[in-house]
């Protein structure tokens, strides 16, 4: 039997598919109230989880790059509070191309979904979660500057780079704030983002992520944690 989270309310932004509709639905298995996000009006595979969520679930409309929208969500939910904030949004790019043939508008889409919005949401709805709650945003493993010896992925790998030197920036601005601050790598896992010859099944990832997040619950402080609660070297 599946152990009921600590974490009871959960904001999760980016939930249409792949890793956030098994972060949703591990949230939801664990008995949590649900609130998440999906970029558009279409129905997606998030909406199937609905008639089973007992009314825990409730979907909201956001593209992260639209600081109008995300601004908009925090006035619809502004009497609410959550025990935990998760950012789980990315795109990529070619894994071949490099600083010397990516094109500007593709590395500007990159560092602006994957950098840039994730930190301006949490700047947005970070006052929805109370002082023993959670902040937590979908980082990866590639954006390790003292991992990387392969290379690849250059211009996916500095984005979420530049996002974690955000976080760590925002954790420094905030360093009497009382709350955890999590930056979590999921693992090269098979989904339309890390395609079909990913090294872990979304099962294998997602559950054990999800079991870090709630033990690290009330700890406190900035950690860049894998799937398994393993510290990442920045």
């Amino acid at each position: 039997m599946t152990d009921i989270s600590p974490n009871s309310t959960v904001l999760l932004i980016g939930a249409s598919r792949g890793l956030g509709l098994a972060i949703a639905a591990q949230y939801l298995a664990r008995g949590s109230r649900v609130v998440a996000t999906v970029r558009g009006p279409d129905r997606t595979p998030l909406h199937e989880l609905l008639d089973g969520a007992d009314g825990r679930l409730e979907i909201e409309e956001l593209d992260i790059t639209v600081p109008e929208q995300v601004e908009a969500l925090r006035k619809r939910l502004r009497q609410r509070d959550f025990d935990l904030l998760f950012v789980n949004a990315g795109v990529t790019n070619g894994p071949e191309e490099t600083t010397a043939d990516v094109t500007t508008e593709e590395f500007t889409r990159l560092m602006v979904t994957n950098a840039l919005s994730p930190m301006r949401v949490l700047e947005t709805l970070g006052d929805l979660v109370p002082s023993d709650g959670t902040l937590a945003i979908m980082s990866s493993g590639q954006g390790s500057v003292a991992n990387n010896e392969r290379g690849g992925f250059e211009i996916y790998r500095a984005s979420k780079s530049a996002l974690n030197q955000l976080m760590r920036s925002f954790a420094a601005r905030h360093r009497d704030d009382p709350r955890t601050l999590l930056l979590m790598a999921p693992g090269w896992v098979q989904t339309e983002l890390g395609g079909p010859g990913a090294r872990l099944t979304i099962d294998e990832s997602i559950p054990n992520l999800v079991t870090t997040l709630d033990a690290q619950r009330g700890h406190g402080g900035l950690q860049f944690l894998d799937y398994l609660g393993h510290t990442v070297a920045w």
